[in-house]
This record gives C-alpha cells, sequence and structure tokens, in this order.
C-alpha cells in the first residue's frame, strides 16, 4: 500500500488494509476523469470501470471483495453534478464482478470543500469527521471495497474506511481509477 502514498502519507497509518489504482492520474485517464467528474460525461463510467477491472485482475485478495462501497457525496454536490461518479464505477464493477454494491452503507454528513487545491493536512481536516455510518448490519463481519475515482493522499478513503470499521468491517480495501503519484 506504501507505494502508492508520498512520504509524508506512508508515515501516517491509512484506515484501510490496502489500495488498488488502475492507472496514475496523468494524460488520457486525468483528461476522461475531468470530463467524467466536472463535464457530466457518465458514459464514461463503462469504460473507467471496465479499466478498473482488467487493470485489477488477479490483484485482489482471493474471494474479496464481498461487498463494494462508493465514497458518498454529501447531497447538496451530488444534486449539483447530477450523479456520484464513484457510484457509477462502482455500479460497473459490481456488474462485471457480480459483487453487489451499496450506495446505503455510507453519507456523506458534512458538506466539505473540494480538496482539489488543499494539502494534505488540509485534506485530512477536511474530511475529518465528515462521514457517517448508516447500514452497520451490512457491512458487520464482512470485507468491504471501497470505490472512488482518484487516490491522492488517502485522507477521504481513510476516513471512510475508519467509520466501515468502527461499524464492524473485517476488512477494508480502497480501489480507484488513478492515483496521484
Amino acid at each position: 500500500m506504501k507505494e502508492f502514498l508520498c512520504s509524508s502519507c506512508r508515515r501516517r497509518a491509512p484506515g484501510f488494509d490496502y489500495a488498488r489504482s488502475a492507472a496514475r492520474y496523468e494524460d488520457v485517464v486525468r483528461e476522461a476523469l475531468h470530463a467524467f467528474k466536472f463535464r457530466g460525461r457518465r458514459a464514461l463510467a463503462a469504460p473507467l470501470g471496465d479499466l478498473l477491472v482488467e487493470a485489477l485482475e488477479g490483484r485482489l485478495p482471493a474471494g474479496v471483495p464481498a461487498l463494494l462501497v462508493p465514497v458518498p457525496l454529501h447531497p447538496r454536490r451530488q444534486r449539483e453534478r447530477g450523479f456520484n461518479q464513484a457510484s457509477l464505477l462502482a455500479r460497473r464493477v459490481g456488474r462485471v464482478w457480480r459483487c453487489p454494491v451499496r450506495d446505503d452503507v455510507l453519507v456523506r454528513a458534512v458538506a466539505t470543500h473540494s480538496q482539489t487545491e488543499l494539502d494534505a493536512p488540509a485534506r485530512r481536516a477536511n474530511v475529518r469527521n465528515a462521514f457517517r455510518l448508516r447500514r452497520p448490519e451490512l457491512i458487520a463481519g464482512r470485507h468491504v471495497l471501497l470505490v472512488d475515482d482518484i487516490l491522492t493522499t488517502g485522507a477521504t478513503l481513510s476516513e471512510c474506511a475508519r467509520c466501515l470499521r468502527e461499524g464492524g468491517a473485517a476488512a477494508v480495501g480502497a480501489l480507484t481509477v488513478a492515483r496521484v503519484v
């Protein structure tokens, strides 16, 4: 997992057990994610989700995951955007892997600021206590795989994983289309 994080973030223990990303956040992948997330190109969920599936074949522990949980958006942000990109990606991956996807496990209770211009400490502070576990009975004793579009510092995924662990998840992994190097 450490190879996915900068040296400062490596010193902090992430809340998740492992992270897998399909690509680096650069070039065509970066352009596709921007179009998908910020320009409403929902059709890109299929090829980006397929990229995840293809790149991660054989790179996850056996029998994993039991459940896919997309990183939630705050309801206001989702209304503005019209969709949750992590949810669309998770649904595509879940369809191919025949794995259940649950959008109702986590909720983003706090409308956080955009993380795009924040450094690592500010990102951690921004998402601290921003998520709440809504359906602990769905994750108790299970291996949960969080799904998001980009892994930068791991702050968002770590905070989500903390909630899942407190709710009884046996293990928590993170799955993203891209990672920032």
